[in-house]
């Protein structure tokens, strides 16, 4: 059975069952499941304080379990950046552990990218969360019961997490026909991403396809974030950007038919490089997982969006 070590490096855990559930399925699904000491620790709002959060961090890349899966996110990663020991973390990936996550997790994921001589020596997954994604309890649909864990999700993980998973696909709006790039896969949540420029965990990547998310952001905060980086040239340094789920966020009156399609067009009317709507990622139950740091090709055919790879 594959080793899998679910660790808390951020946001509190309100509760201990949907970390229990979690830890079930994960091992109903073939993974031999370690849940870190500290996991279920609570200080103010964080999942224990830093120097615990920091603890656990290390504790895991020691040991090098197969998989490193964040219990959530939330907030937490951004206090510890100046603190982990990256060489530590990659050593970690070079003898095996797959660091997995999204959310708050993309502060540890392109720090690492930060603080490495070429972005494939520190490659990781962005991917479920074992709270979000595994621990959820089934809802009621009348007599039935549905299914909590996405299939999609479920599946592609375990693909991935066998070394198996060579490329994900989805569909985007028509206009990108034949489209074809290459480069350095990052990114993830666009807050953390956002923290993190100008600062010296900020990967500076050119050339790359940059994925983005993000949740309970109004569509005008989406504008804002994505504005800062086409004006500081990270945007228009890329080959493409493709943009995930952006939910969970209240209508204003004062929108007056603005919504993130408007937000869309108007990245595009300002940026050179191809901005594609529609990739399935973010805080939303069905996500694929992306090798972060990874070489990848991205190919459009119709509307069709192939994202592939070739891992060592």
């Amino acid at each position: 059975m594959t080793p899998l070590t679910l660790f808390t490096p951020a946001g509190v855990l309100a509760q201990a069952a949907p970390l229990r559930l979690a830890a079930k399925r994960l091992a109903a699904m073939g993974f031999a499941v370690q849940i870190d000491e500290d996991a279920l620790r609570k200080h103010q709002r964080f999942g224990g304080d830093d120097d615990t959060r920091l603890a656990a961090i290390h504790r895991v890349a020691r040991a090098a379990p197969s998989i490193a899966m964040a219990t959530r996110g939330g907030y937490g990663v951004t206090r510890l950046l100046g603190r982990i020991d990256w060489k530590l973390i990659v050593r970690s990936i070079e003898r095996g552990t797959r660091w997995v996550g999204h959310s708050d997790l993309t502060a540890l994921q392109l720090g690492l990218l930060a603080h490495v001589r070429s972005p494939t020596q520190g490659v990781n997954w962005a991917g479920p969360m074992a709270c979000f994604d595994f621990g959820r309890e089934a809802p009621e649909h009348g007599e039935k019961r549905i299914d909590a864990v996405d299939e999609i999700t479920r599946d592609v993980f375990i693909e991935a997490m066998s070394g198996e998973l060579e490329a994900v696909g989805f569909r985007t709006e028509a206009g990108f026909d034949g489209l074809h790039a290459k480069g350095p896969l990052w990114g993830g949540n666009l807050c953390m991403v956002n923290s993190l420029l100008g600062t010296p965990h900020w990967p500076r990547i050119k050339g790359g396809v940059l994925f983005l998310e993000d949740v309970n952001e109004h569509p005008y905060r989406i504008e804002r974030s994505l504005l800062q980086l086409q004006q500081a040239g990270v945007l228009d340094d890329q080959r493409a950007v493709l943009l995930g789920a952006f939910n969970a966020y209240k209508k204003s009156p004062l929108d007056r038919g603005y919504t993130m399609k408007s937000v869309v067009e108007h990245l595009r009317s300002v940026s050179k490089t191809p901005i594609l709507t529609g990739l399935p990622f973010g805080h939303v139950p069905t996500k694929v997982c992306l090798p972060v740091g990874a070489r990848v090709t991205l190919a459009v055919q119709g509307r069709d969006v192939m994202i592939g790879w070739a891992l060592d």
